[in-house]
């Protein structure tokens, strides 16, 4: 089990240390709750609007497309029927919602498991602070540069600002977000995680607080 990091200033210089909670950074993964999280938050992304109409909804047809004794042929009662190109569909998609939900309880413990993985795999890089002058991309990807972490990286800042939003937004694979913005498909799907100190605490005492929540619940429960 890992209790601390070391933290990094903007030129990838190590400048310290950082101690580690051990209620969320416990070295646990759980990698089928990381899997079902992964799942469901996939599945809330689909917006299930494909749509076929059945042999009813095809315009048409109303009619028979010949009489039904004595031409040879086998009875048609529509020219809509799915055997018939242009008829209708048999089966065919409709709109419906594909979303699930995942409990609170359970997003937290997934969201735990993501920041151990990371940490496990030496892919959580803490800074002291990111600060921007003027929005310019060259300085950004200079500092990812320096860090080790050009490759899809999320970054978390406690501090959301204008400029640093500009100066990244044309880093192919980079997201900015907040501590409260923070999840375990982001978490999942991109390669590095670069935090902040003050967003790394932040994240720390939410997940604290979830944790707290759940047993003062279980307990009113019992």
């Amino acid at each position: 089990m890992i209790s601390s990091a070391t933290i990094y200033d903007l030129k990838g210089k190590q400048t310290g240390k950082v101690d580690l909670d051990e209620r969320v950074f416990n070295g646990r993964v759980n990698q089928p709750l990381l899997k079902q999280a992964m799942m469901i938050y996939a599945r809330n992304k689909r917006g299930g609007y494909a749509s076929t109409k059945t042999r009813k909804d095809v315009r048409g047809g109303g009619s028979r497309p010949w009489r039904q004794k004595g031409t040879g042929r086998a009875r048609a009662s529509t020219i809509r029927s799915p055997l018939w190109k242009g008829g209708g569909v048999i089966f065919g998609p409709h709109p419906r919602d594909y979303s699930c939900k995942l409990s609170k309880k359970m997003k937290s413990l997934a969201l735990i498991s993501a920041l151990n993985s990371k940490l496990q795999s030496k892919q959580i890089i803490v800074v002291k602070e990111i600060t921007i002058s003027k929005p310019k991309t060259k300085e950004v990807a200079s500092i990812l540069l320096k860090l080790k972490a050009l490759d899809k990286p999320l970054v978390i800042v406690d501090n959301l600002d204008s400029v640093l939003i500009r100066s990244a937004r044309n880093i192919f694979g980079l997201a900015i977000k907040s501590p409260a913005d923070l999840n375990t498909y982001d978490l999942i799907r991109h390669h590095k995680l670069v935090i902040t100190e003050q967003a790394l605490k932040a994240v720390t005492d939410r997940l604290l607080k979830k944790q707290q929540m759940n047993t003062d619940k279980k307990g009113r429960e019992s």
